[in-house]
């Protein structure tokens, strides 16, 4: 089972209904694979809250409830434990969360800490042997890792791919840097592992399966180029399963900014229909860079950087961070000139989080600068009073999301990015449910967009734009994330939503309304 998510900058929950039949973002890639490694003889019932919330009969119907999840779905997490016990069965946890934290989940009858590997085999016996709750917590750790080309085919036959945003894929895990504030490293290892082309392109051609599904798959690998090498290779045999079936999806990923030197890469990436890569920029200021370890955004200039991006027609979305040791009252007047000067449409704006398992975590323990407040925003103790920090990220938020503003990044990409990529033939999208998502996304698009909004006419300016340049995909594309961004934007700056992602105070009560919510 996997736990709602409370709404973010990330997960476009506001551009849902403009969609029709889109209820949740992208499918859980880990939780799909555990589905997949269950025991043949074992009947398996996937549940995605985010789509529909698990019934009584659900409860009723299993013997264990197994479930994964990441930080900032720990309140989810905990309620979905405490249905289980109610509905009389165990309740095993698994994933990111637990695997860094362990002790932050002490009512859970299996704690599955790390990767799937000899521990998962471990509760696979135990389970077999018993499925009743045991007497006191059993934890179990992954020693020997399976080795991702020996990953069964996620499965995704058990899920509605049509009730996503996008789709996702996993080609490597692991990050070869360091960045201070990262738990990849701690989690998944520096040495990045992969799965081999024809496991990827088997993926996909079960997701091309389905009658319906998403138009745009992500890589929610740690980092796209974390291996150069075996990315290059990948993308060759990615290029060409993509010219044998016509060009069925397109592509996004997250890469380090130094994505923007590998030229080759890049013309793969072109070529096989990548149209968007987030980079964690974090910060326009080079000394921060250098105190978070994040040297590989100094190696070429950022502006630099993205604009070479651009040129090959990947759309940015950047990873911001307020917050910093190093920021000073001219911090977010720096990252407002850079959001001007870069015209990246989409940013995720947060307050700096010390996340378990990372070097800033350990530091700030050391310092005694980790806090536990929940009338606070953030972990921790700022070197800048919080007040002011939270001004900061406010003026950055308002001022990356005011109409104008965001309309006319758009602008520039219609001018500078939306060209440059490639434009296959309509053959391999062409279906009638495609068809019919489109007719609906353009419908709600130009009324609530177009008509209804008080953002209207900045739309507009931008979409008569596009389509002078025979881009419709841009304008329905460019509607409903601005629908979002402008939504989201308005409810944080109203305090209706937190200033980070990973921050737990609105999360509490979030979970306290997640049962509502999943069922209206």
């Amino acid at each position: 089972m996997f736990p709602a998510y409370t709404p973010s900058f990330g997960t476009f929950q506001h551009a849902y209904a403009l969609m029709g039949r889109v209820r949740a973002f992208m499918p859980p890639q880990g939780l799909l694979l555990i589905a997949a490694y269950m025991p043949d003889t074992w009947p398996v019932r996937f549940v995605d809250e985010n789509i529909a919330r698990a019934t009584e009969a659900d409860f009723a119907w299993a013997d264990v409830v197994l479930v994964s999840g990441m930080h900032i779905q720990k309140p989810q997490i905990k309620e979905i434990c405490a249905r289980a016990h109610a509905a009389g069965k165990p309740a095993v946890l698994g994933g990111p969360s637990v695997s860094s934290a362990p002790e932050m989940y002490p009512e859970f009858d299996y704690l599955h800490i790390g990767e799937i590997g000899d521990a998962t085999d471990d509760l696979i016996g135990r389970l077999d042997a018993s499925a009743g709750r045991p007497p006191a917590q059993v934890a179990l750790k992954t020693e020997e890792r399976l080795a991702l080309d020996q990953f069964p085919l996620p499965a995704y036959h058990m899920i509605p791919l049509s009730r996503y945003l996008i789709g996702s894929l996993q080609f490597s895990s692991g990050c070869p840097y360091r960045c201070e504030f990262c738990d990849i490293p701690g989690l998944y290892g520096r040495q990045p592992r992969l799965k081999t082309p024809e496991q990827l392109t088997g993926e996909l051609e079960a997701m091309l399966r389905q009658p319906s599904r998403p138009l745009v798959i992500y890589f929610v690998d740690d980092n796209f180029i974390g291996n150069k090498k075996a990315a290059r290779d990948m993308l060759h045999h990615l290029l060409a399963w993509q010219k044998k079936h016509h060009y069925p999806f397109a592509f996004a990923c997250e890469a380090t900014l130094n994505l923007a030197k590998q030229k080759e890469i890049l013309a793969l990436m072109h070529d096989a229909g990548f149209v968007e890569v987030f980079v964690g920029v974090e910060t326009p200021e080079p000394d921060a860079l250098k105190g978070m370890k994040k040297d590989q955004n100094l190696m070429v200039p950022l502006l630099e950087s993205i604009q070479a991006l651009n040129s090959y027609g990947l759309e940015v979305t950047a990873g911001m961070i307020v917050g910093l040791d190093t920021d000073t009252p001219d911090t977010d007047q720096h990252i407002v000139e850079f959001i001007d000067e870069s015209q990246i449409p989409i940013l995720t704006l947060n307050l700096l989080q010390a996340l378990p398992k990372t070097p800033l975590w350990d530091r700030l323990a050391v310092a005694g600068r980790l806090i536990d407040d929940p009338d606070l925003e953030s972990n921790v103790r700022f070197l800048r009073p919080h007040d002011d920090v939270l001004a900061s990220w406010r003026r950055c938020v308002a001022h990356a999301y005011d109409p104008k503003r965001l309309f006319a990044r758009y602008r520039h990409q219609i001018e500078a990015t939306y060209p440059n990529r490639l434009h296959p033939p309509a053959r391999g999208r062409l279906n009638l449910p495609g068809l019919q998502l489109g007719a609906t996304l353009a419908w709600n698009v130009a009324t609530k967009v177009g008509w209804k909004s008080d953002y209207r006419a900045e739309f507009w300016q931008a979409a008569r734009l596009a389509f002078r340049k025979g881009q419709i995909e841009a304008v329905l594309g460019m509607g409903f994330t601005s629908h979002h961004l402008i939504q989201f934007s308005r409810e944080a700056l109203r305090g209706e939503q937190n200033a980070s992602f990973y921050s737990a105070r609105a999360r509490e009560q979030e979970a306290k309304r997640a049962p509502a919510l999943a069922d209206a």
